[in-house]
Formats: C-alpha cells, structure tokens, sequence
C-alpha cells in the first residue's frame, strides 16, 4: 500500500484510494509546538479543484459502497480498530508531536476513537427500522435507514484523532461516501487515519481527504452541490455560516461548536474531590477542549478553602514537553493560540483577582515552546468577558455566589450550552440542578470533560446545532428514514384514510 509522506516534507491528499501530490504553490509550515525547531509537517494549501477531484471520487463510489451489505461495511471497520490498538502507542506520540498535549491525553484520544470506531462497527448490524401495524387488512408498513451519498467532515485540531474518527465511522456504516477536511495545524493523525481505513481494505474513492485551508477547500466542500450533508466541528461564527449555508440549499448540517462549562460547588460538597476535578477539567489538554472547564461557580462560605487549594495544586501542575515523563499539560497549539489566551489573561487581570500563573513560561524546557501557566481568577464578575467568552487555554475564572438560584443562574448566563458539572451531596440540589441546567451534557460529582462511545455527544444554545453526535443517534445525521408499504391483497383498495 502507498503511504503518505509524514515528515517535514509535503504532506499529500488521498484521493480515489490514492496519495496525491497537491498542486499547491503555497504550503502552510507546521512546527512542534513544544519545541518550534522542529517541522513535523508541510501542508499544502490545496484548491478548490483538488477538493471537487476528491468529492467526485466519493461520488463515484457511492453507488457501490451503498450496495455492500452493511455488515460487510462493519468488518472493515473492526479491521481498522485492530490496526489502531496495535499501533496505539505510535499514535499518541504523533498526536502530541503535531497537537502538543500530553502524552497521557494523547493516548486517551486515541482510545477513545478506538472505542467509538469499535461501537460504530457494530452498528452495522443494528441498522434497524420499525414495522408498523396498518389499518389495511393484508397491508405491511416499514421503515428502512438509507445512506445519503456523499458526506464532508471538517475537524478541528484541538481533538485531530477523535473527532474524524467519530464523524466518519457512522459515515461509512450507514453506506454514505465521505470527504474529510482536518485542521490545517494537525494534518498528521488525519493522515494515519486515512491510511488505517485503506490498509482496512476500504475501497478507493470511500474515505477522501484533502488538506488546505477552511476558505479554500472547506468552502468548497461546503458548497459543492454533490455533498449531501457537513458535519462540523469548530468556532460558533464558522458553523452559523456553514448552518445557513446549508439551509439554503436544503443541505444535512450538524455543527458542534463552542462551549463555557460551568462547575456548580455548593457549600456541603467533597471540596477534596471538587479540587482534583476542576484541576484536570480546567487545564488538562491546555483547557484546549470543547469541554473543558472554564468556570467554577461557588458558594462563598467554602470558597476561600477552595481556591487556596486549587491554587497549590495548579502552582504545582507539571507544565512541559507532551513527550517527556510526567508532564500534565502541555502548550498552547500555536503562536496564534498562546497570543489569543494571553489577550484574555490581562483582560482577566481588569475583572477579577489574579490567583495564580497569568504569564508564559520562559527559559530553559520552555525556551522554544508556547507554553502558558495555569492561570485561577478569583472574584470574577458572571458577566464580564472571562467568564462568557470561550478562551480555550488554561484559564479558570472563580465565580462566588450566595445559594443555590445564585449558582444556577450564573451556570445558564452563558450562550453556550455544552457541559456542566455540580458537586453536591444534596439530592434534591442534584435533580433540580439536572432539570434546570441549560447543557446537553451534566455531571454529578465528576468533571465537566470525557464521555463513552455509545452515549450521546453534543450541546444546545449556541453550542450546536442538529442531530447528537456519537453513540447509536449519531447514524440519525448520516441517514433518510423511508416508509415502505406493501399491500398483498392483490385487490384494488376501496377506500382510503389519506
């Protein structure tokens, strides 16, 4: 089998079962971002015409890959999750090289996509529809899930192995062909991906991928009249285009886009176990997920000893190079990035009290990296921009509040509505707080970040929009459901209810 480059030279396209040099003049650079003398790889800037190549050869081979038994369509992803177990650890030290996280993140990534590769495989057995009882004597009614054709992923590069893998697995389950777009900073594992599938024995022209930049080749995907559905991951402003786009053109879209998580700590809560849990969901993965932590919200009479704990621990939080032992978070994905959350450190030092970190790491291990210390603010007020805006860093604002209506009201004052979390031994705290909690994901007594492979992902608000992602829902997006009925009287029908 061709593999494609993954050194600092040109990476390559895969399109119609093949790796294909991109005609590209311009070739985006992209440097480790632990240690920036390092070129991990060179990604083209690919056209508009390369990406209508890629969706014509998706085209082409929907028909046939419509036709294989769905079960059939399963074995080959059972193969790839037994390539991607066998070569897990190799994955995960890409992940960090390309990303940046460490390594313990990393290869919770890569098993993660395995997990949700491994349920979706299965899936393909379980493509069901209903039977319907009819008011017609001799009358059969069905429902069928059918594949739409030609589907596009476009990923971002904060989760640039996961979250492929869950939008294009439920993709080829359902028999639908795909286009995968990745982020331009983390070209790599979509790479490996892509190679897995083929090596898998996916036909050509099923799984294609092109690498280039969202108003170049993602546009395109996009617009392009072939593509019968988008699924999104990304900002809140690029998925509200990518939504209306579609809307125009009656087009399937799913976007999961931003997210401000609250954590709710009541005064009875286990400040121990809040503590340790606000810690990984707050600076885990740089606080570079949809689903990190970024907002603690807390009743005064315990949130003294709160903060002065969690700001010992986060002083101590092991900050450095993904790949060397030890280390619990990593840097910033790039310059852009490091910049953006350092704009918004001393945006926080005019809202709140600096507790803790507010600077980049400098000197030594930290020389040639984008490396920023965890960051705690205290006193913030629910309203000002550090508590409403997505920073995506290391940066955790402390919100106080005098009871329980306080806290919620301050969780729900957000746009978004991704993930929340509370901790509390009170029952009846717990199931109001469930009832009138505005995310599509709640946690009781444990982070706001993780979730399983058979249970649904997504959020509300301005956080997404369309069909959950993950889990048996996920296959909602990727097919039509089609009513069949069979009348086996052989006579003319006398009358009708509709």
């Amino acid at each position: 089998m061709a593999t494609a480059v993954t050194t600092a030279a040109a990476c390559r396209n895969f399109i119609g079962g093949k790796w294909v040099e991109s005609s590209a003049t311009q070739f985006a650079e992209r440097r480790n971002p632990a240690n920036t003398d390092e070129v991990v790889a060179r990604v083209p800037l690919s056209s508009r015409g390369e990406m209508r190549e890629a969706i014509a050869a998706a085209k082409a081979a929907f028909p046939a890959w419509r036709e294989t038994p769905a079960p059939e369509r399963g074995k080959i992803l059972f193969r790839a999750v037994r390539i991607m177990e066998q070569q897990k650890e190799a994955l995960a030290r890409l992940l960090t090289r390309e990303e940046g996280k460490a390594l313990s993140d990393s290869l919770g990534e890569i098993q993660r996509g395995i997990n949700i590769l491994e349920f979706m495989a299965g899936e393909a057995r379980r493509l069901n529809g209903e039977n319907y009882p009819s008011e017609l004597r001799k009358n059969f009614s069905y429902t069928l899930k059918v594949p739409l054709g030609v589907v596009g992923a476009i990923t971002p590069w904060n989760f640039p192995f996961c979250i492929p893998v869950w939008k294009v697995a439920p993709a080829l389950v359902a028999g639908n062909t795909c286009v995968l777009k990745p982020a331009e900073l983390t070209p790599l594992c979509a790479i490996r991906i892509a190679e897995i599938f083929a090596e898998a024995g996916l036909p050509p022209g099923v799984l294609n991928m092109v690498l280039g930049s969202g108003e170049e080749v993602g546009d395109e995907l996009v617009q392009h009249p072939d593509v019968r559905a988008i699924s999104f991951t990304g900002s809140t402003e690029i998925g509200c285009q990518i939504y209306a786009s579609g809307a125009r053109r009656l087009q399937k879209v799913q976007c999961e886009m931003g997210g401000k998580n609250p954590v709710v700590i009541l005064a009875d809560a286990d400040l121990a176990l809040a503590v340790q849990s606000v810690l990984f969901g707050a600076f885990a993965s740089t606080g570079q997920r949809c689903t990190a932590t970024s907002r603690v919200i807390i009743e005064e009479s315990v949130a003294d000893q709160f903060v002065s704990t969690l700001a010992e621990r986060a002083k101590a939080f092991k900050v450095g190079n993904g790949l060397d032992a030890g280390i619990e978070m990593g840097p910033s994905v790039d310059e852009n990035q490091m910049n953006s959350v350092l704009k918004y450190i001393e945006i926080g030092k005019q809202e709140g009290k600096l507790i803790c970190g507010g600077h980049r790491l400098t000197g030594g291990a930290y020389e040639k990296g984008y490396f920023i210390a965890p960051t705690i603010f205290d006193h913030v007020p629910a309203a000002s921009r550090i508590a409403q805006e997505e920073i995506f860093g290391p940066v955790l604002c402390v919100i106080r509040v005098n009871n329980f209506d306080e806290a919620l009201a301050a969780a729900n004052s957000s746009r978004y509505g991704l993930a929340s979390s509370i901790y509390t031994n009170d029952a009846s705290r717990i199931f109001e707080f469930i009832d009138r909690i505005e995310t599509g994901i709640t946690h009781v007594n444990s982070p706001t970040v993780g979730g399983e492979a058979h249970v649904p992902f997504g959020g509300i608000k301005d956080t997404g929009v369309g069909p959950r992602e993950v889990g048996h829902g996920a296959l909602d997006f990727y097919t039509e459901l089609k009513t069949v009925y069979i009348d086996y009287t052989g006579r003319k029908r006398e009358s009708s209810n509709y």
